[in-house]
């Protein structure tokens, strides 16, 4: 069963409160964590395009109202029930709930700051219904990919079956493959496409749309050749029929 989402009631805090949108740290430690986080997002934004889903990440999250020191910077986040515009942060108490879900692309500096003081906040201070943690170069973690689900004030391991996690609040099963985080839907019995596959797909979709009305167009003009060769037919005919009747 799908844990839900923590919903809040805090007071505001006062007004005249400013919250930075950046905490100088980088948005991944080598290109391959970074390549990762945003392929990623795109490819979670493409699959909720049109719906009320906010999916983000590298966005600064403050849990904590009026205090500009507690916060924390998920690598990817996924808010279900959240309208999907751009946000300079995240502000719990002014959304009214916590992201349903939390991915962090773990690495050398980030290890045990993912598995121990995020774990924590993620459980304790924000309420996120399921926690995954990702090591692209199976360096840090065994296994790679890690994952936790809320349960009565608990992170429960998510088991693994046949090399993927299952995510509730995703309706999605999560899987490492060569360095890179997939994403498979049950439901539709097919693989999120990355944002080059979608690219390629759409490119090879405008392509068959191009080749369909070059074909369409080639059958029009033989078509239109068809008909005037009929009409030099008929004129001929005309005139063949003409020439008998002046021969009576």
């Amino acid at each position: 069963m799908a844990a839900i989402a923590t919903a809040f009631k805090t007071k505001m805090p006062p007004p005249e409160v400013e919250y930075p949108t950046s905490d100088g740290k980088p948005m991944g430690e080598t290109d391959l964590h970074r390549s990762v986080m945003v392929e990623t997002i795109e490819a979670l934004k493409m699959h909720y395009a049109g719906q009320q889903v906010y999916v983000s990440g590298n966005i600064l999250l403050y849990y904590r109202p009026g205090n500009k020191r507690r916060h924390v910077s998920p690598d990817v986040l996924v808010a279900r029930g959240l309208e999907p515009h751009d946000r300079d942060s995240y502000l719990l108490w002014e959304e009214g709930r916590a992201p349903n879900v939390v991915i962090e692309v773990t690495s050398r500096s980030t290890r045990d700051e993912d598995l121990e003081d995020k774990l924590e906040i993620y459980r304790d201070e924000i309420g996120v219904a399921e926690y995954f943690l990702f090591d692209p170069r199976s360096e840090y973690l065994d296994p790679a990919l890690q994952g936790y689900r809320l349960s009565r004030g608990r992170f429960v391991p998510i088991k693994s079956v046949d090399g993927r996690l299952a995510s509730a609040e995703l309706k999605l099963q999560l899987q490492s493959d060569a360095g890179r985080l997939r994403f498979f839907d049950p439901a539709r019995q097919r693989w999120l496409p990355t944002p080059q596959e979608a690219r390629l797909e759409a490119l090879a979709a405008l392509e068959q749309k191009d080749a369909a009305l070059e074909q369409k167009h080639a059958a029009l003009e033989q078509a239109e050749a068809a008909r005037r060769q009929a009409e030099v037919e008929v004129e001929r005919l005309r005139q063949e029929l003409a020439a008998l009747r002046g021969q009576g």
